[in-house]
């Protein structure tokens, strides 16, 4: 990174801001005064930010599915309860087997 040539033989992508971070640090009368700049070039060499937010917006990602699939799974479930009742056997409507089993 020194040469501030890239892999293809032209600038690299973190040349700019590490000319910005050197040129701070030059003339700065103390190195506190250049730690933007140096959290730019660092970000732009590892992207440690867009890793960790990329990870925090996956884990919510996960987090409302799952919270939407129990939703889902209770919902479900209290269908088929519903759906599973004693009317049928009040005999208040017919059961479908015994419909289709007497002519």
């Amino acid at each position: 990174m020194a040469s501030g040539y890239g892999y293809g033989g032209g600038r690299s992508r973190c040349y700019p801001a590490w000319q910005e971070f050197s040129k701070c640090y030059a003339l700065a009368d103390k190195p506190d005064e250049c730690i933007q700049q140096r959290d730019d070039y660092l970000e732009c060499l590892h992207h440690s930010k867009e890793k960790l937010r990329t990870k925090t917006i996956q884990d919510e990602y996960l987090k409302q599915k799952e919270k939407r699939s129990k939703e889902a799974a209770a919902s479900k479930k209290k269908a088929d309860a519903a759906s599973s009742s004693n009317v049928p056997r009040l005999n208040v409507v017919e059961d479908k087997a015994k419909a289709s089993a007497s002519p």
